[in-house]
């Protein structure tokens, strides 16, 4: 009776430390997976049903642009394949979206033999109209520049010729370089690409207005186009452009988030989410960014499935719609989910392109970023080292993070990633198929060794 009544009671015990987010005593380790994540790599490795459907996308499905048909076509077809793959749920999500839309786009410098030079409208930029806009440029390479430049910004095109340093720091300059131009008094703005690699080819990307700023028509062009305006600036040489962009901004639309799943055998209301965003720019083919990242999170629910591995806890992959130009299936997936927080163990991203895997950047509290370590390194000797740095995250997760749920992006060998990023070269050719399937892996291991472990990841935010 005395034996019995202490197994209760330390089994409570274990409950209630589960349900604190601390680790048990329990004779299941990590180090006692091994073997399934060997059995995960080889089975990721063993088929090309991912690849192949990542194939299908970049090709049939290339532009994904938010309240387009492209992308509802798209989700369409996602949907279909999934309710192929057995697993315990697949659904959709109705998400209100912005709809914006390029139309045509020109650059042409005007001269005795006018030269036109390639130009991408920015993602929410006003329209020309079909005359578009005829000025003298001004180029710039800073908001500093910009300031001291600024009685002569009056009714030109202002250039802003920003070298690329690190995206988070040069981007900046595509979300509010059109309110700071036309602060300025400029008619238009153009911004170089930010990549730190062209072959002449532009990039687009969302911006903003401010509130209290006219709204001024706004593109980019190749570094190349920008450093050449910069070196006939410098000669004294007076530039003359005309710019079209034919843009067009619609009502909302409704859009959708994919959710498909494997319900947990134990803790089915514990959830580890991990996923991409399904929309993309309506150039290229959105194969880096994010398709091959949505394809290879769908890829790794489903080699789970085949295995007919079934974790404790529930696996779920959600491809987010709406994360170049809103976030707005970030917010509405928060939202909806707002009373399963507490439950959602770890969320992943994977947003940073289809590159060789080389671990996670983790935001969590320090036994998770420990747990994480130690769960992540079961592929070091079948698919590369695995490290774990701190702080990462992502965008779609980012609502959940902000409430305390533990975050998590998959990292890569990502040197070329700007290269091709919100490009005409985002294209399936960039991406070697072995990175996706050792992609594919390093998620899947990863997941279900965290949803099946007797002990949760700690929740809370570093600190708490």
């Amino acid at each position: 009776m005395v034996e019995e009544e202490l197994m209760k009671t330390l089994f409570l015990m274990s409950l209630l430390l589960i349900g604190l987010g601390l680790p048990v005593a329990s004779e299941e380790k990590v180090a006692d997976y091994q073997a399934t994540a060997d059995r995960i790599v080889e089975a990721s490795r063993a088929t090309e049903t991912g690849w192949e459907r990542l194939s299908t996308l970049c090709t049939l499905y290339p532009h994904r642009l938010s309240g387009t048909q492209g992308l509802e076509e798209a989700i369409d077809w996602i949907v279909r394949e999934m309710k192929k793959d057995g697993f315990d749920r697949v659904t959709t999500e109705e998400v209100t979206v912005p709809h914006w839309e390029r139309g045509a786009e020109s650059l042409v410098v005007l001269k005795e033999k006018p030269e036109t030079l390639a130009v991408l409208a920015l993602g929410g930029s006003v329209s020309t109209g079909p005359d578009g806009v005829e000025a003298e440029i001004l180029v710039v390479d800073s908001y500093q520049d910009l300031e001291a430049k600024k009685e002569q910004a009056r009714g030109k095109i202002v250039v802003f010729n920003v070298p690329f340093t690190t995206y988070g720091e040069t981007v900046g300059y595509r979300i509010t370089g059109a309110s700071r131009a036309a602060d300025a008094g400029a008619v238009a703005a153009l911004l170089r690409s930010v990549t730190p690699h062209s072959l002449a080819t532009p990039h687009t990307g969302v911006m903003l207005y401010d509130a209290d700023s006219k709204k001024i028509p706004f593109g980019a062009i190749t570094p190349e186009a920008a450093q050449h305006f910069h070196r006939l600036q410098q000669a004294g040489q007076a530039t003359r452009v005309k710019l079209i962009l034919e843009t067009r901004s619609y009502p909302d639309k409704i859009s959708r988030n994919i959710i498909a799943e494997i319900r947990g055998s134990q803790f089915p209301e514990e959830v580890v989410v991990l996923g991409g965003h399904i929309d993309g720019w309506d150039i290229g083919e959105g194969a880096q960014d994010d398709g091959g990242g949505s394809l290879m999170c769908w890829e790794a629910l489903r080699t789970l499935s085949q295995l007919g591995l079934k974790p404790r806890r529930t696996v779920r992959v959600v491809l987010w719609t709406n994360e170049e130009n809103g976030l707005q299936g970030a917010k509405t997936y928060r939202r909806l989910h707002d009373l399963e927080i507490k439950n959602h163990v770890l969320a992943i991203e994977s947003d940073y392109g289809t590159f060789h895997p080389t671990g996670f950047a983790f935001t969590g509290q320090e036994p998770a970023v420990a747990m994480l370590q130690e769960i992540v390194s079961l592929l070091d000797s079948s698919v590369g080292e695995m490290k774990v740095r701190t702080p990462g995250g992502g965008a779609d997760i980012g609502p959940l993070m902000a409430e305390g749920v533990p975050g998590a992006a998959l990292t890569h060998n990502s040197k070329k990633y700007f290269w091709y990023h919100h490009s005409p070269a985002d294209t399936l050719d960039k991406i070697e198929p072995k990175d996706f399937t050792d992609c594919v892996a390093t998620l899947a291991v990863t997941v279900f060794v965290v949803a099946d472990l007797p002990q949760r990841l700690p929740f809370g935010k570093p600190g708490d």
